[in-house]
C-alpha cells in the first residue's frame, strides 16, 4: 500500500488530456499495484473518486467509491469502480446543479451543473469491457473524474463562481441544497 501525492490546482498535469492506457499494460503487477494505490489514496483522503492525473500519472484511469464518506455524508452508496479509457454518453439533456469538491482543490466547494444520467464505457481493472448506466450522484462522480482525464477541474464547469467557497465558510453561510 502506498498513499500517492495528490496534485493540486496549478500543477500542469491537471490541465493535460491524459493518454489512453494500452490494454496489454493492465494485467501487469505494476499497473495493478498502481490501481490499488489509487484506491488507497482516495480512501485515505476521504475522496469519492480519484483520476490518475490527480496523482501525477497522465493516464485515462479513474476509481470511485462511496461508502459512508464524511465529506459527502448524504451521498448514496457507490460500489468500488475502476474505469480505464472511459467514454461517456449523456442520457439526459437535463443538468442538475449540486455542490462539488475535489482533492486537488482542497477545502473548497462550488455548485456545478452535471448531466443527470449517462452511460460510461471502458475497461475494468482486469481489462474486460465495462458498461455502466448510472444516474444521480454516481453519474456526477463519473463526470467529475472524466473531466480530470480531459484536463478540466470543476470550477471550469461552474455557471456562477460566486458559489465557490471555502469549506469553513460553507457550513456558516451556505445550505447544501439545490442552487440555480
Amino acid at each position: 500500500m502506498a498513499i500517492l501525492k495528490v496534485a493540486r490546482l496549478g500543477h500542469p498535469v491537471l490541465r493535460q488530456k491524459a493518454a489512453n492506457v494500452d490494454p496489454k499494460e493492465i494485467g501487469t503487477p505494476e499497473f495493478q499495484r498502481f490501481l490499488d494505490d489509487m484506491v488507497d489514496t482516495m480512501r485515505e483522503y476521504d475522496g469519492v473518486g480519484l483520476a490518475a492525473p490527480q496523482v501525477h500519472a497522465s493516464k485515462q484511469i479513474f476509481v470511485c467509491e462511496v461508502e459512508k464518506n464524511p465529506r459527502y455524508p448524504e451521498a448514496p452508496s457507490v460500489p468500488l469502480t475502476c474505469v480505464i479509457n472511459p467514454v461517456l454518453k449523456d442520457l439526459s439533456d437535463k443538468k442538475v446543479p449540486m455542490w462539488e469538491g475535489c482533492l486537488s482543490i482542497p477545502d473548497m466547494r462550488g455548485v456545478v451543473p452535471r448531466h443527470e444520467s449517462l452511460i460510461c464505457e471502458g475497461l475494468d481493472r482486469k481489462g474486460k469491457p465495462l458498461t455502466l448506466e448510472v444516474s444521480g450522484f454516481f453519474a456526477r462522480v463519473i463526470q467529475h473524474e472524466w473531466d480530470h482525464l480531459q484536463g478540466h477541474v470543476y470550477p471550469d464547469r461552474m455557471k456562477d463562481l460566486r458559489t465557490l467557497t471555502f469549506l469553513q465558510e460553507f457550513g456558516r453561510y451556505w445550505v447544501d441544497d439545490e442552487e440555480d
